[in-house]
């Protein structure tokens, strides 16, 4: 008669195991508390203008270029890993949450509440270990409002992720993305999208 054996591993991660004591953060321990209280009286602030948010940002380590809109209520977790390209928008309410680095292109858009996640975790690692991979959004694209780009993702140049879509995977150059998950579409100069889309 055989005897069934029991399993012993938990099903789910014993977070009480959890560590992000190697986790690089890139600055020191004061410095991060200082951009903390920084960031909550002039960068997530409801206070309008986008000049003092460009000159905070850069006195942190940011890549800003010229002619950046930055609106209210922005949220950038390290500044030192952030560049913004020429003439770019970045929209009230957007969350860039950059555990790891993240570029944005010039002439790129990025609206209202849009999420920007570089972090996730193992979710078959015991201790549910943080996973982090950088983001890239190239010249000219446009991430509409409520939209969430993950991570590792590259936004290809003049893509457009579509008003509160979800992208986990590259978007191909100057193709409309929309749904959860999303899904090429259209092209954005009106031409539909063959039934295999390819990479532009």
């Amino acid at each position: 008669m055989h005897r069934t054996e029991q399993v012993s591993e938990t099903p789910f991660p014993d977070l009480a195991q959890y560590s992000s004591k190697d986790f690089v953060r890139g600055r020191s321990k004061v410095l991060i508390a200082v951009w903390t209280v920084v960031d909550l009286l002039l960068i997530s602030s409801w206070i309008p203008g986008s000049w003092h948010r460009r000159l905070v940002l850069k006195l942190f380590g940011a890549h800003i270029g010229a002619g950046v809109v930055l609106k209210p209520r922005v949220r950038v977790k390290f500044p030192w890993r952030l560049a913004v390209g020429d003439h770019s928008w970045i929209g009230e309410g957007v969350w860039i949450d950059n555990l790891a680095e993240i570029k944005i292109g010039a002439h790129a858009c990025i609206s209202q509440g849009v999420y920007l996640c570089t972090g996730s975790h193992d979710w078959v690692s015991p201790t549910f270990d943080l996973i982090t991979k950088p983001i890239e959004i190239c010249d000219g694209a446009w991430i509409s409002a409520r939209s969430v780009v993950g991570p590792g993702v590259k936004v290809g140049e003049g893509a457009v992720l579509v008003l509160g879509s979800t992208v986990t995977k590259d978007m191909s150059p100057w193709m409309v993305y929309a749904g959860v998950p999303a899904e090429p579409v259209r092209y954005r100069h009106g031409r539909s999208v063959p039934s295999k889309p390819h990479k532009l």
